[in-house]
């Protein structure tokens, strides 16, 4: 018996408010759903949506230390979006400044994917034809 359903949010600590919210939101085209500056932790929590309703938490909070290594750190490796046009989405990021590695095909899948990173480095991934 299955108990999950689905992926409800993705958490990710940013070191620069502005510049990851203008990444996120801009660049990506998530929908904002909720700010929130909390002072008692000095930090902003930024709920963010895609269109399946799956949700990013963009998180600061002062002098969080970096990510160790990239990408072979314990822990999350890259979190993947699922796109329909590979082609049609990287270069639209191109045009927005963002550096894309060169498109792979996965050798298990036959689909097509590329890695891209978010202003911190923490590793993103487009994934064509998956289902959302």
């Amino acid at each position: 018996m299955t108990m999950l359903r689905g992926i409800h949010h993705v958490a990710v600590i940013c070191s620069d408010y502005a510049v990851s919210k203008a990444f996120y939101v801009d660049t990506l085209g998530l929908s904002v759903i909720a700010e929130h500056y909390r002072q008692a932790r000095d930090s902003w929590k930024l709920d963010l949506a895609l269109p399946d309703g799956t949700q990013i938490e963009l998180f600061s909070f002062p002098d969080a230390p970096p990510r160790p290594s990239w990408p072979e750190a314990r822990g999350l490796r890259h979190l993947a979006f699922a796109v329909d046009d590979l082609d049609r989405v990287c270069a639209a990021l191109a045009a927005r400044g963002v550096t894309l590695e060169p498109v792979r095909v996965d050798p298990y899948t036959g689909r097509r994917f590329v890695f891209f990173s978010d202003p911190d480095g923490l590793p993103l991934e487009l994934y064509a034809g998956a289902e959302a």
